[in-house]
Order: structure tokens, then sequence, then C-alpha cells
């Protein structure tokens, strides 16, 4: 029997996810059941798709976007941290994602995801309407080693984060628009990611010389 902190992962050959499109996506977390008034971590990595490294680059962006999750003490580390083993682990070729419990069994409550995704849906209704294919080869095949790269350098930085003002939140746009241009495989907006990377570092490296 497997371990049940073992996540299936996409390797590197692997293309798109459950959800094609962010409006997709955040349906599929305003849908999420589960008993009690909360939701584990590991439920929602299962509903949005554990296979992909997308999907999961952008869930953890938008909760460090949003207001209701992102602005509590220590959850920027706990995204460092997320987003630093999975983006290892891709670069080292690995199968499966392993995540540790104590990530898995972190909940939130039901209330709360539902007024982030109504808050998070105008967005990306407004989005959905731009994303598609272009610039692929910025996105796909071997360029999601850049991509993790670059997501593993943000993660390092993320601890940090929780003594500057605001620096969180740079973070979390940089990691929700990577995801978004692996989930719709846009090198555009990967471009932009690029850019973002550069500032969202080079923001915690001035602040701490």
């Amino acid at each position: 029997m497997s371990n049940p902190s073992e996540r299936e992962a996409e390797t590197p050959d692997s293309e798109g996810s459950e959800a094609e499109r962010l409006v997709e996506l955040l349906q599929l977390l305003a849908n999420i059941r589960e008993d009690g008034t909360s939701v584990r971590l590991g439920t929602v990595l299962d509903v949005i798709g554990r296979r992909s490294f997308g999907p999961m680059l952008l869930l953890a962006g938008l909760i460090t976007l949003a207001p209701l999750i992102g602005d509590i003490p220590g959850v920027p580390t706990l995204i460092g941290i997320f987003v630093f083993l999975i983006a290892l682990q891709l670069l080292l070729g690995r199968d499966h994602f392993w995540l540790p419990a104590f990530l898995l069994e972190r909940q939130i409550r039901h209330q709360t995801l539902k007024k982030v995704v109504d808050w998070i849906m105008p967005t990306a209704r407004f989005l959905d309407r731009f994303l598609r294919p272009r610039l692929t080869f910025l996105v796909n095949g071997g360029a999601r080693y850049g991509v993790a790269i670059l997501a593993l350098l943000v993660s390092l930085v993320m601890p940090a984060m929780e003594f500057i003002p605001f620096s969180a939140n740079a973070a979390g746009l940089t990691l929700t628009v990577f995801g978004l241009a692996l989930i719709m495989r846009d090198g555009l907006l990967a471009l932009v990611a690029f850019a973002l990377t550069g500032l969202s570092v080079g923001t915690i490296v001035w602040a701490l010389l």
C-alpha cells in the first residue's frame, strides 16, 4: 500500500491538467465537499490534479495572494516549503510528488475557501478571455525545468517575506502567473513571470541588505 502522503507528479514530458482554464479550476475548488467545516490541503490537491505542476503552482500563488489566507502569519513559509518540495522533486525527475503529512493535513474553512473563490472569480473570467497557447517552447518540454528552478528560487526567499510587509504578494503573483502559463501553455505569460521572479527576489535581497 502506498504512503498516503505520496502524491503523483507530472513527468517532464506530461501535458495539461484536469482544469484547462482558471475559471474551471476555481469551480473545482468551490465544489469541494468534505465532512466538517474545513477542507484538507490533501483533498484540494486530489481535486485539482495530483500529476500537474502548473495547477499546484497556481494554487500556491492564489493562497499567498488571497487576503483571507495569505495574510495569516506562517502561511508564506508553509507555501515556500510546499513549492520548494514539488519544484525540487520535478527537477530530480521523480514520478511522484512526496509531501509531508503536516502540509497535507493543513485545513481551510469551507466558508473561507468560498469567499476566496468569489474574490478571484471576476478576475479569472477576465483573464480566461486573453490567455491562450503561444510561444509554447517557453513552457513545454525542458522549459518546465527552467520554471521549476525559478519557482524554487522564489520559495527559498518566502520565509523572509514574513518580516517584509506586502513582499509575499509579489511571490504569490509570481507563482500564480507561472501556474497560469503552464496550464494555458502561454509562453508570453511565462515571460511576465520571469520578470516578476527577478522583481520578487530582488525586493527581498534589497530589503535584507
